[in-house]
């Protein structure tokens, strides 16, 4: 099996993009107004902080710490960031992430894993939420992930389920250890 496309080959006019916005072709198309794109390297002056603001607490990134990590997460090939666009105004009103993890098992397949879903509470209620989910789940069987987890609240849950996603069996354990991420190694 040949490796799917991944990220930004150079010299392909997409460099503003944190990866190639073909690989969207076809899965989402412009509706009233409303574009789903990768997100680009402008979307710092477009709002696209103050939604992520919306998800949880971001800090205060300054366009510099945006550009840098921007170029990281690019160089990687492992992320796919997609944002929703009112053309109307010009601003960033939604995003999801689909991150892929490179595994041995299953052939050597990708993992995908659904993170940072959040839309501008100005545009809640229009299925924007469930736009950009469909979206990262298309994405993520075009690049040949095997599977797509996330995790969520307990209060979601149902908005995922209905989505597709499912609880498995013997599989629902979730554990996190935090950590301090103002501490000097979070940016290694």
């Amino acid at each position: 099996m040949s490796e799917p496309p991944r990220g930004i080959q150079p010299g392909n006019g997409v460099d503003e993009y944190l990866f190639d916005p073909r690989l969207l072709e076809r899965i989402v198309d412009i509706k009233d107004g409303i574009w789903v794109r990768p997100l680009s390297i402008e979307d710092y002056d477009k709002g696209f902080i103050q939604v992520l603001g919306q998800l949880t607490k971001v800090g205060d990134m300054s366009k510099e710490q945006f550009s840098e990590r921007f170029r990281k997460m690019k160089a990687s090939g492992d992320y796919y960031v997609i944002v929703a666009e009112d053309k109307n105004v010009g601003e960033v009103i939604a995003s999801a992430t689909l991150l892929t993890e490179q595994k041995f098992i299953h052939n050597c397949a990708l993992r995908g894993r659904l993170e940072d879903v959040v839309v501008n509470d100005k545009y809640r209620g229009k299925s924007l939420g469930q736009l950009m989910v469909r979206t990262v789940s298309l994405l993520a069987q075009r690049l040949r992930c095997y599977k797509l987890s996330l995790d969520c609240k307990d209060t979601i849950v149902k908005f995922y389920e209905r989505l597709g996603f499912i609880k498995e069996p013997a599989n629902g354990n979730h554990l996190n250890a935090r950590f301090d991420y103002e501490s000097p190694t979070s940016n290694l």
